[in-house]
């Protein structure tokens, strides 16, 4: 997906995971996505540039989709759809 889109995007979870360093990101994406329902998409907000490997890693390990990554200023945001 292109950045305007991501931005354009409807979200229906945000977690803030921002100051934490690995595996803070993933844990709080782990617990986070009980609360989004199938075909919903999260938004992670992390501060550690490794996220941007980790979490895409993590989506197609537990089969949901990775849609992309938003470098904000140095804050990524990452989008990921429920699949299952």
């Amino acid at each position: 997906m292109t950045n305007d889109e991501l931005k354009n995007m409807i979200v229906n979870k945000v977690v803030d995971a921002r100051g934490t360093s690995c595996p803070g990101p993933i844990l709080a994406a782990k617990k986070a996505i009980v609360d989004v329902k199938v075909g919903e998409v999260m938004e992670i907000l992390a501060t550690d540039s490794g996220t941007q490997k980790d979490i895409p890693a993590w989506s197609k390990k537990m089969g949901h989709e990775f849609l992309g990554v938003i470098d904000d200023a140095g804050t990524y945001k990452l989008y990921i759809k429920r699949m299952k």
